[in-house]
């Protein structure tokens, strides 16, 4: 279930035809969309985009329907996806997201869930958020300074190894393509696909 939320400085018909665009987009990636809004507002709030009002209404809403997942039609920075998470208690996602998920949904071929996967990475990592200094590994050894590495550290680590690990097989994927197109063309025989 969602709520559908559309921050608009513009003309509302055309903030109208962007959230019924995110339904279909919601729907395609098989939410049940339960109801939308629109916020026109002049300036946006750098923490959590939309105004406080709106995010306590957003809340009851939310929680007397029994809903559970929030979607946005304006990209959110890191910053303000975890705040209106806070805020609200519910999950917390934009357009880019849900359509990073509708992808996710539908590839089939190898190269296409490489591809997916490594945008969906890619995505996740500028969404990353240290946790402080409570959950650092401690550096042990003679002369070490400081609190040693943070977890947001091992986790950009971890997935800059994933990024580099699939741009190698997706890499492999596309040499192989290459290899079996140049064996169909030098066979000079007629080809159809199907």
């Amino acid at each position: 279930m969602l709520v559908g939320i559309k921050l608009s400085s513009q003309r509302i018909e055309e903030a109208e035809e962007s959230i019924d665009e995110l339904c279909k987009l919601t729907e395609t990636a098989g939410i049940r969309v339960a109801r939308k809004t629109i916020q026109q507002i002049q300036k946006p709030n750098s923490r959590i985009l939309i105004g406080k009002g709106k995010v306590v209404e957003i809340h009851e809403l939310c929680q007397d329907e029994k809903m559970d997942l929030v979607i946005f039609d304006e990209e959110l920075t890191p910053a303000q996806q975890r705040s209106l998470q806070e805020e609200m208690s519910l999950q917390v996602i934009d357009r880019a997201q849900l359509i990073l998920e509708i992808f996710a949904k539908r590839a089939r071929s190898s190269e296409g869930k490489l591809q997916v996967d490594l945008a969906q990475l890619k995505y996740m990592l500028t969404h990353l958020v240290g946790r402080g200094i409570t959950m650092s590994r401690l550096g042990g050894g003679i002369g070490t300074r400081g609190p040693g590495e943070t977890q947001l550290e091992v986790d950009r680590r971890k997935v800059h190894r994933r990024i580099y690990k699939l741009e190698r097989e997706l890499e492999a994927v596309k040499n192989r393509r290459r290899v079996q197109r140049t064996g169909r063309r030098s066979l000079q025989l007629p080809s159809v696909a199907m």
